[in-house]
C-alpha cells in the first residue's frame, strides 16, 4: 500500500467508517465514494498533483473525504484548525504557497467565518457533505512521484515552543505510523474510536482517521469537546477514547460536581497523550471507569507515534510505555541522574521541514535519528519516561528543576485543576514560576506550604500565580511559551510585593 486513500478502497464496503457529528453513519463504501467524488471536483476546479490544498476544518465526515480526496490527486494535504485566527490562516496560506482552502463549514461556524473572507463557495456535493472551495491562486507545484516517497501532508507545529514550522510527512511515514499504533494498541475492526482531539492534529489525523481505517474500525465524531456528550458516546458502542490530560481533568471536574463516582462503559481502552499525564488525574480516572488509563509519545515529526503502554502490561504509574514497533531510539548526553535527550529513528520520520533546510539539519542526526527535543529517562526493560523539555528545564542555583515533576505536585492539591511550570531568568539565575486554575479556594501560600512537604526546597516555585484560565492550543495542550506574557502584569505585582 502506497498511497493514503488505498486504506479506505481495501476495506469491506459495508463495513461502518465513521459516525458524522449528526448521527449519520458512513460505510467505508461511502468514504472511498465521497474521496473520489470531491477529487473529481477538486480536478475541475484546477487542483493538480503537487499542489498544497489547505483544509480549514472541524471533525466531520467531509474532512476525512476531502483527505482521500487529495491523497487520489498526489496533493499535499494542509490540515489547519478552523479556529485559527485570520492571521495565522494567512500564514500558513502565504507559507505553504496554497493553491486553494476547502473549508467544512457545515460542521464549523468558524470555518464559515473564514470562507466569507476568502471568496470560497460550493463546488458540489456528496454523501459525506459539501465541498466549499476558495478561488485557485497561482503557485508552482512540488515534484510528484509515483513512490512512498511523495509527501502527503504538511502539518504545521502548535508553535507552543516558538513559530510554527511546516512538517512534510510521506504516505510511507504516516502509514507506517498508523499501522505501528494498530500493532502497538491491538486495535480491531470491531472497536469504534470517539475522537473529541481536533482532525487536524497529528494524532487525530494519523492515529485516529488513518489507524482506525488501517484496521477496519470506525470513528464516532462529537463536534467539540464537551465532559457531558463524551460520559453520553461511552453508553454507546464506543470502545477506545484518546485525549490530552487536560481533557481528562475536565471530566474529572464533570464527575465530581454531578456525584459521578464509578461508571460502566463499553470501552476497552482509554489514552493520554500530547502532554505529561498528572499521576493524580491517572487514578481518578482509574477509579471511575474501572480501566488503566494508557499513556503514549509522540511529536509531529514522528507522524507522531513513538511509544506507547500494552494493553497486556497497563502501566502503573506517567511511563508512557516502550517504543512502538518499528522505532528505535535512544538517549544522547545523558546527566548523572540517566537522563538526556531523547532521538528517535524509523519510517515515521518526517522526510524534513517546509522550506527550511536548516532548522531540518538541524533537527536529524547524519545517521537518521530525530532530535526530540524532550528530555527521557529509559528503563532497563525498555520503558521510556518524559521528564520534560530540553528547552523548559530549569536550572535553580545550579540544580536542576523539570517542570512535570512540580505539576504533578500542584496537581496532588485537592484545589488545583491545572498547572503550569517554567521558568524565569533574573539576577543571573532562573526563578521557578507556576501557574494554576483552582476549583476551590487556595491561596498561593497555601499551595507553597502544600509542595513544601512534597518537594525540595530549591523545586518550591518563586511565585505561585491563580488565574481563571490558562492560554491552550486547540488541542487543550497549554502554551507555555505565553505565560509570562499574558501575566506579566500579575508577576510585576508579586515581584513589588516581595521586594517592597
Amino acid at each position: 500500500m502506497r498511497r493514503l486513500h488505498e486504506l479506505v478502497d481495501t476495506r469491506p464496503g459495508d463495513a461502518l467508517a465513521i459516525v458524522d457529528i449528526d448521527g449519520t453513519r458512513l460505510t467505508y463504501s461511502d468514504m472511498q465514494q465521497a474521496g473520489a467524488g470531491i477529487a473529481g471536483m477538486l480536478s475541475a476546479h484546477g487542483v493538480r498533483a503537487g499542489d498544497r490544498v489547505i483544509l480549514l476544518a472541524e471533525n466531520c465526515a467531509v474532512y476525512v473525504a476531502a483527505i482521500l480526496a487529495l491523497s487520489r490527486l498526489s496533493a499535499w494535504i494542509v490540515p489547519l484548525n478552523a479556529r485559527a485566527s485570520a492571521q495565522e490562516v494567512d500564514h500558513v496560506i502565504a507559507h505553504s504557497g496554497a493553491r486553494c482552502v476547502l473549508a467544512t463549514t457545515a460542521a464549523s461556524p468558524a470555518a464559515l467565518a473564514h470562507v466569507k473572507r476568502l471568496g470560497a463557495t460550493s463546488i458540489g456535493k456528496t454523501v459525506a457533505g459539501e465541498a466549499v472551495v476558495s478561488p485557485v491562486v497561482e503557485v508552482e507545484v512540488e515534484p510528484v512521484t509515483d513512490s512512498a516517497d511523495q509527501v502527503a501532508a504538511l502539518l504545521y507545529t502548535s508553535g507552543t515552543s516558538g513559530a510554527p514550522k511546516g512538517v512534510m510527512l510521506t504516505h510511507e511515514n504516516l502509514l507506517a505510523s498508523a499501522t505501528s499504533g494498530v500493532k502497538a494498541r491491538g486495535i480491531r475492526p470491531t472497536d469504534q474510536m470517539l475522537l473529541v482531539l481536533p482532525g487536524t492534529h497529528v494524532y487525530a489525523f494519523s492515529g485516529a482517521f488513518l489507524g482506525m481505517f488501517t484496521a477496519g474500525g470506525s470513528i464516532r465524531f462529537l463536534p467539540r469537546f464537551d465532559p457531558a456528550l463524551v460520559l453520553q458516546a461511552f453508553q454507546q458502542d464506543v470502545t477506545l477514547f484518546p485525549a490530552v490530560p487536560q481533557m481528562y481533568a475536565l471530566i474529572l471536574k464533570h464527575c465530581r460536581e454531578h456525584g459521578i463516582q464509578e461508571m460502566k462503559t463499553g470501552l476497552r481502552y482509554m489514552s493520554s497523550g500530547g502532554s505529561p499525564l498528572d499521576p493524580g488525574w491517572k487514578k481518578m480516572i482509574e477509579h471511575i471507569f474501572k480501566l488503566p488509563m494508557h499513556n503514549g509519545y509522540g511529536l509531529t515529526e514522528a507522524s507522531p507515534g513513538v511509544a506507547a503502554t500494552r494493553m497486556e502490561n497497563p502501566p502503573k504509574d506517567e511511563c508512557v510505555g516502550p517504543p512502538m514497533p518499528g522505532i528505535e531510539v535512544k538517549l544522547r548526553n545523558r546527566n548523572d541522574e540517566n537522563i538526556g535527550e531523547l532521538l528517535v529513528r524509523g519510517k515515521n520520520i518526517m522526510k524534513g521541514y517546509y522550506k527550511n533546510p536548516g532548522a531540518t539539519a538541524e533537527a536529524m542526526t547524519e545517521d537518521g535519528f530525530l532530535c526530540t527535543g524532550d528530555l527521557a529517562r529509559i528503563e532497563e526493560d525498555g520503558s521510556i519516561y518524559i521528564v520534560g523539555r530540553c528547552k523548559e528545564l530549569i536550572i535553580h542555583s545550579g540544580f536542576n528543576v523539570y517542570p512535570p515533576e512540580v505539576e504533578a505536585a500542584l496537581n496532588a492539591h485537592p484545589a488545583v485543576v491545572q498547572a503550569a511550570v517554567v521558568g524565569r531568568e533574573r539576577d543571573g539565575n532562573e526563578d521557578v514560576l507556576a501557574f494554576v486554575t483552582l476549583r476551590t479556594q487556595a491561596t498561593s501560600d497555601d499551595l507553597k506550604a502544600f509542595l513544601s512537604e512534597k518537594l525540595v526546597g530549591y523545586k518550591v516555585p518563586h511565585h505561585i500565580v491563580i488565574v481563571s484560565e490558562l492560554p491552550q492550543a486547540a488541542t487543550g495542550k497549554i502554551l507555555k511559551n505565553k505565560l509570562a506574557e499574558t501575566f506579566a502584569g500579575e508577576l510585576k505585582t508579586l515581584d513589588g510585593i516581595q521586594f517592597a
